[in-house]
């Protein structure tokens, strides 16, 4: 049964639409079409899979298509370069429509190439994992990555509509369905402790891909972002803390190189070491810090930091997060299971503390 959620802001509202068996319903995604050109961007590992059902769905129009490789690594200024190229070839004009049909990296890439390509055309979100279902496709950050940091070229620029297709999950590798849990489980620990808890209760149900628990899953994790992008658009304020677990998370996956470990993998160590550098500043209980890695780690997700990364490498790298203002790097911590503050006054031997804890984080 699909559900439909609306993501407020003003005159750039758009529904997100949640449920199985969305892909081939061409009725949701024509509404949000104006012109009649189209080009659908996927991967390598995505397309085999569903491409044909979105084209066939859209059949009246020009529908052209570009199938990048896969992986984190692609995400950058060359693969963006190769969507300009496809839509300039091909003489896409500004009614153009770009549809992001895949992970996290096509629906990152393709909405940035969107809001640039002739100064902004439309563009549509068709997430195909867990982790953009909840994350990524929803609230219009968009944008490529550099080799000194994550995310560190891009734009905000919002979708017409996010089509998420629970059924597909059927198809993640097992890795790839434990990164999506690590987001979900950010939700619970941000500011809904109700959630936290039904995860507690259900997630070796999850895991094991309960069709109607991963649907309310989504739907929880969408209304919370929603939410909390409508407050906050441009990060200015409450937005900031989604980011969670990510100013240690994308230290790793820069430290380690993109795509040696997934994105939510990095999270969710990053959010077990939030947990740890909370409960040494008195924020939380050793209890609560303790409770929140074993749910992380029932995830199936790590919760020891990689050993190659040292204490210096951490700050090095954490010094290009874009969270860092005025040269002071903000974290994301916790004042208790679901309340989240923004803090940037640490204290330099705790936080050393943390990045050195490795396999002791949150230990009683």
């Amino acid at each position: 049964m699909m559900k439909t959620l609306t993501l407020d802001l003003g005159e750039r509202s758009y529904p997100i639409y949640i449920g199985p068996g969305l892909l081939g319903r061409a009725e949701l995604l024509r509404p949000h079409i104006k012109g009649r050109q189209v080009l659908i961007v996927s991967n390598e590992v995505v397309a085999p899979l569903y491409l044909e059902t979105v084209q066939n769905s859209l059949a009246d129009l020009q529908v052209d298509t570009l199938v990048l490789p896969d992986g984190e690594h692609t995400k950058n200024l060359e693969t963006l370069s190769r969507i300009y190229d496809k839509l300039l070839e091909a003489r896409h004009e500004r009614n153009t429509t770009l549809i992001a049909l895949g992970g996290g990296v096509i629906g990152d890439i393709t909405g940035f190439a969107a809001a640039t390509y002739q100064r902004g055309v439309n563009f549509i979100q068709i997430p195909t994992t867990l982790l953009s279902q909840v994350d990524s496709s929803v609230g219009g950050k968009t944008g490529v990555n550099h080799p000194l940091g994550k995310n560190m070229i891009g734009a905000f620029y919002q979708p017409q509509c996010v089509l998420a297709d629970t059924q597909v999950l059927n198809s993640l590798p097992v890795r790839e369905l434990q990164a999506g849990l690590a987001e979900v489980i950010k939700y619970g620990l941000i500011d809904n402790l109700p959630f936290f808890e039904w995860l507690e209760t259900h997630i070796e149900a999850l895991l094991g891909r309960d069709q109607e628990l991963l649907a309310e899953a989504v739907r929880e994790s969408c209304a919370d972002k929603a939410r909390i992008v409508a407050a906050d658009e441009k990060e200015g304020g409450v937005r900031a803390l989604l980011n969670l677990g990510h100013t240690f998370g994308h230290a790793i996956e820069n430290g380690m190189g993109y795509g040696v470990w997934l994105h939510g993998e990095a999270v969710a160590t990053g959010m077990v070491m939030a947990a740890d550098l909370s409960a040494r500043m008195g924020m939380i209980s050793s209890d609560e810090a303790a409770r929140a890695r074993a749910l992380i780690a029932r995830a199936g997700l790590p919760v020891v930091p990689p050993e190659s990364i040292t204490a210096d490498d951490y700050l090095r790298l954490m010094a290009f997060d874009k969270k860092v203002i005025s040269g002071k790097i903000r974290f994301i911590l916790m004042q208790g299971l679901g309340h989240t503050v923004i803090r940037s006054d640490i204290d330099a031997g705790l936080l050393r503390q943390t990045l050195e804890a490795k396999e002791d984080l949150c230990r009683n």
